[in-house]
């Protein structure tokens, strides 16, 4: 049998002798796996070293004791995956998705997780310093990263530090952001409908046609913003009279320009 089988098209049977024999080694290498979907597949122990994982789905898989070292996991599906003493060194999880995951007692020397997902339910080995890794989640040092187009819908950024950071055109819907800190940080086209603001940073931000509508903007810091012509702000809550005033008193211009996907005027959102 093929390691390039589509698992997603195996029957159960086929499925099962697959795995075993990836499991057991007896497939030629190097194996891949991209694109396949492996949901809740059972490779504990296995030697699955320099494999392409790339693309692939492996929600709840269990890939405890699995030596992953050199993998090729950009863009995995990983939520709720068990990789308790897994081997990632030299592994490649950008964009991947963490969340949930179990990395307790990884071996993650050298692992690349640039703009890999994780969320508050990600464990990682003690004195692994995520914030700092590149991968984005509560709490991560982000500061000037290039996140223009980001898919970042529903991610849990709660006090992420993105100071100066580049989010044109990022998808920030319905996104805990709540302490986030975006000074400075270019969200001009940026989706966050829904999201949550909570008590975050904005000075010196330019929201310019970013979608505002139905943000909780409740305590927000902004002083004042690079520009904003275009941003819609309907059915937001939070703002208070003195930020309204401040947006208001920003010219015809900015006011007047008319948001193209939203098709409503900055003004008009805030009447």
């Amino acid at each position: 049998m093929s390691t390039a089988m589509n698992a997603s098209e195996a029957t159960p049977a086929d499925r099962t002798t697959w795995l075993n024999q990836l499991r057991s080694g007896h497939l030629s290498r190097p194996y891949d796996c991209y694109n396949m979907d492996l949901n809740r597949a059972d490779l504990q122990g296995a030697d699955l070293s320099h494999t392409r994982f790339a693309r692939a789905s492996l929600p709840q898989a269990i890939l405890a004791n699995a030596n992953l070292s050199g993998a090729d996991l950009r863009g995995a599906d990983l939520r709720g995956a068990v990789l308790q003493q897994v081997n990632l060194q030299g592994a490649c999880l950008y964009r991947a998705d963490l969340s949930g995951a179990d990395l307790t007692g990884a071996n993650l020397e050298n692992a690349q997780f640039d703009l890999a997902r994780y969320d508050r339910h990600t464990r990682f080995p003690d004195g692994f310093a995520y914030p700092s890794s590149g991968a984005i989640g509560p709490r991560a040092n982000l500061n000037g990263a290039p996140l223009n187009t980001a898919n970042l819908r529903n991610a849990d950024l709660q006090d992420v530090r993105l100071i100066g950071a580049y989010l044109t055109g990022a998808d920030l819907t319905g996104a805990n952001l709540q302490g986030a800190r975006l000074t400075n940080a270019d969200l001009r086209k940026a989706f966050l409908t829904g999201a949550s603001l909570r008590h975050a940073g904005l000075n010196g931000a330019n929201l310019e046609q970013a979608d505002l509508r139905a943000t909780d903007l409740t305590g927000v810091e902004f002083d004042h913003l690079e520009a904003m012509a275009g941003a819609d702000f309907s059915l937001s809550q939070g703002l208070t009279e003195m930020q309204r005033t401040y947006l208001l008193n920003q010219g015809d211009r900015p006011l007047d320009t008319w948001n193209a996907f939203t098709r409503q005027t900055t003004r008009m959102s805030l009447a």
